[in-house]
């Protein structure tokens, strides 16, 4: 037979497989090789689940107009005392104990003084939630400035990057006890429908202000035309809170009495003020 037939009918060399006995791993060594593997599994988790956590921050922002009183309610949530505020020109901020779940939360309180309000963005990359605080007193004279303000809120949140979470949005109806309630609503669900409507016309009117390009009236002469976007919805494309794209918006009524001591709420008592659904919201918040 020639060198070419022989080659021809060489038969093939087996495959040669190692296993973990050809490499020296005894079971033992598999054992502690696989344990290591899920330790650095749970470790990555852990790592991904923090970085994600830390993206939306672990603060409530409350902002809103002057005189809103906003630190009214800082001052009740946190030191069971309601001071007589004026208009404040400084950011502060307080640890505030959740008696129910045994946790605090950080309350970061914004001015709302038209020269400093946007202040707010100094403090997005903390925020879990931010509060919008609303005089429901007064809102039916101011809506339109109330509402700019809120415009810009939801135009920040609206422009965060995709890999940062949306902190959550809740517009609160303060001072909902200076609303006489009737024979069938009472005065925290008087606040909440009267914000909710003339806020939702005010949003409306910026809205139809941003898409056509032209003055509406009662927008001010230096925000006639409103180039903030974030107004958004979905149907019919009107502004209505509950089909607005950004996300979804609760409302909560609230009210604080000035100048006097306020019940110590406790985990056994935690109906200590007129904060209670505001109280509620944080701890399911965190």
């Amino acid at each position: 037979m020639s060198d070419d037939s022989a080659a021809a009918f060489k038969q093939p060399e087996p495959e040669v497989i190692v296993g973990p006995a050809a490499l020296g791993l005894t079971p033992q060594a598999m054992l502690v090789a696989a344990l290591v593997a899920a330790a650095l599994l749970v470790a990555a988790t852990v790592l991904f689940a923090r970085k994600k956590s830390a993206k939306r921050g672990d603060a409530v922002i409350l902002v809103g107009c002057s005189d809103a009183g906003k630190t009214a309610i800082l001052s009740t949530l946190a030191y069971q005392q309601t001071l007589s505020t004026h208009a404040s020109m400084q950011t502060n901020a307080a640890l505030v104990p959740l008696p129910a779940s045994h946790k605090t939360v950080r309350i970061i309180d914004v001015p709302g003084h038209p020269r400093i309000r946007d202040q707010f963005q100094e403090y997005m990359s903390d925020a879990k939630a931010i509060a919008f605080i609303v005089d429901a007193s007064t809102v039916s004279r101011n809506g339109a400035a109330v509402a700019e303000h809120l415009h810009m809120i939801m135009h920040a949140l609206t422009s965060l990057p995709p890999s940062r979470e949306t902190p959550s949005l809740v517009i609160v109806a303060h001072k909902c006890d200076l609303l006489r309630s009737t024979a069938t609503a009472s005065s925290e669900q008087l606040a909440i429908n009267r914000v909710r409507t003339i806020l939702e016309r005010e949003l409306e009117k910026r809205r139809v202000s941003h898409v056509n390009g032209v003055a509406v009236e009662g927008l001010g002469a230096e925000d006639a035309e409103s180039e903030l976007g974030g107004l958004e919805c979905s149907g019919t494309g009107e502004f209505k809170f509950a089909d607005w794209e950004g996300g979804e918006i609760g409302f909560i009524g609230t009210s604080v009495a000035v100048g006097r001591a306020a019940p110590i709420v406790t985990e056994k008592q935690p109906e200590g003020d007129d904060l209670i659904s505001f109280r509620e919201w944080l701890e399911e918040l965190i």
